[in-house]
């Protein structure tokens, strides 16, 4: 299976601890990578079909790494389609003047849904799946619903595309980051007081207590936990989970209260 990686952060800030680990993992998942990192200035995509482990891109970003609010990344181990750049993902497309970022694990058979609004560059059942779920948000939605309402149509769509397999996926806009598990899937939160964490797939280790602010909280999601002394939370199969600046808000209407604390930041 492919392996999934997901940051939601309340600043602006970099994965590259949990990426040095993560790409490691494209010892055994060796068909492509990508990352896309919503930053301010936009959402700034890189792919590549060399596994991780040997990709001069995947170094460039693990030594220059770039500060983001929502990051997706993924390393491909290949269930169908060619292993080509066009199918490695993260996968991107517009929606509502957004760029949406998309990326899944899983396998879903005899997935084959007729073209509609958006159509595949490629030959995955991945960005099938990803057209065909902007292709019925869009035909759902003139302009960008509220969040709740955004959630419970996908939580919809969702539904019916795991009926054809494992659809374990992250989207994101830059601003809403959902995470859908079909199978595995595990998230953990860095918040105040911070701690020492130490990754699993190399010997290294960081104390985010001299990294981060007081008010700093990040949100991080992968396939399998990537530390061995965090409290990493296992989700449910079916469930889907929305993270807005590393708080996890699920399908709950946004409060005034939020909503103007939004405006002022």
């Amino acid at each position: 299976m492919c392996q999934l990686l997901a940051m939601s952060s309340s600043k602006p800030a970099t994965v590259d601890f949990s990426f040095a680990g993560f790409a490691l993992r494209g010892r055994e998942h060796r068909d492509g990578w990508g990352i896309a990192l919503h930053t301010a200035s936009g959402c700034q995509l890189y792919t590549d079909a060399l596994a991780s482990t040997h990709s001069p891109l995947a170094a460039q970003i693990r030594n220059h790494p770039i500060k983001a609010r929502n990051v997706i990344a993924h390393i491909r181990k290949a269930t169908q389609g060619r292993i080509s750049l066009e199918n490695s993902h993260p996968f991107t497309r517009e929606l509502w003047g957004q760029t949406w970022s998309f990326a899944h694990n899983g396998d879903l058979k005899l997935f084959d849904p007729n073209p509609s609004l958006y159509s595949p560059h490629g030959d995955t059942d991945s960005e099938r799946a990803f057209c065909h779920l902007l292709s019925g948000l869009a035909l759902r939605f003139e302009t960008r619903p509220p969040r709740h309402v955004l959630f419970g149509a996908l939580e919809t769509l969702a539904g019916e595309i795991a009926d054809h397999g494992s659809f374990n996926f992250i989207l994101s806009n830059g601003e809403l980051l959902f995470a859908h598990c079909s199978t595995d899937l595990h998230v953990v939160v860095r918040e105040y007081p911070f701690s020492v964490a130490q990754l699993i797939d190399c010997d290294l280790s960081i104390d985010f207590s001299k990294h981060n602010h007081l008010d700093d909280r990040i949100a991080v999601i992968a396939t399998q936990p990537l530390t061995s002394n965090e409290a990493w939370a296992r989700f449910a199969p079916g469930e889907l989970k929305l993270f807005v600046n590393g708080l996890e808000v699920g399908a709950a209407p946004v409060r005034r209260q939020e909503w103007e604390l939004e405006i002022c930041c």
